[in-house]
């Protein structure tokens, strides 16, 4: 009994004494310099992927909160910026191409921009040229969507932010070759990038959230 009584009172000891320190320092950590640049960081999760983690101890799902972006349209974008730039605004590829979506001048021109600098410079209109390109895109491709959407080709399910995704990248013209030539016309991009390779990266988000309009501008 003595000796379980002196064992707690060690124990409180050793916890009132590591209290006391942590309150006593002035140390902070300085995250001012921290950056992600120059990680590999991986968007594409499996929707399988265990969450557990992110659960809280009571086991109420209404208190569940996970930053996984998952399948949504958010998601989607997201990983679709990782892919073109890492996600950097300011990006300019060896090919001209601009901002954190990969954008040429003469689609920024179809969606209202006409100053590619300032554009570079202004994270809210590349993300308002996303969407308006998309719906664009989505304007054009709307055949093309009703009559593809869950078919199969190359091996690779057919879905709606596939073909959204390969439009950003080729266009839709080349998507539209794609479709109707079931794979054969195949575009590739300067990197080797295809058609095919978008359509399968980018398969199943949720792209609801985009209304097709044919005079979609980001201004």
């Amino acid at each position: 009994m003595i000796k379980n009584i002196a064992s707690y009172l060690t124990l409180a000891l050793t916890i009132s004494v590591l209290l006391y320190a942590s309150f006593k320092t002035n140390e902070t950590i300085d995250l001012s310099e921290y950056s992600t640049k120059g990680l590999v960081l991986n968007y594409n999760m499996d929707l399988d992927a265990n969450i557990n983690d992110n659960i809280d101890a009571s086991n109420d799902a209404n208190e569940v909160f996970s930053p996984y972006l998952g399948k949504s349209f958010v998601g989607f974008k997201e990983a679709l910026a990782f892919k073109e730039s890492r996600g950097d605004y300011q990006c300019v590829n060896t090919y001209g191409y601009l901002g954190k979506y990969q954008f040429g001048k003469g689609t920024l021109k179809l969606i209202g921009i006409n100053n590619p600098n300032k554009f570079l410079k202004d994270p809210k209109l590349q993300e308002k040229a996303f969407v308006a390109n998309a719906k664009r895109n989505k304007w054009i491709l709307r055949r093309d969507i009703k009559n593809f959407v869950g078919k199969k080709i190359n091996g690779v399910l057919v879905t709606e932010s596939g073909i959204l995704a390969a439009a950003h990248l080729a266009g839709p013209g080349s998507v539209k070759k794609y479709l109707r030539s079931y794979g054969m016309n195949n575009f590739a991009d300067g990197y080797g990038t295809t058609v095919s390779n978008y359509m399968k990266k980018f398969s199943g988000y949720d792209t609801s959230f985009l209304k097709a309009d044919r005079k979609a501008k980001a201004i």
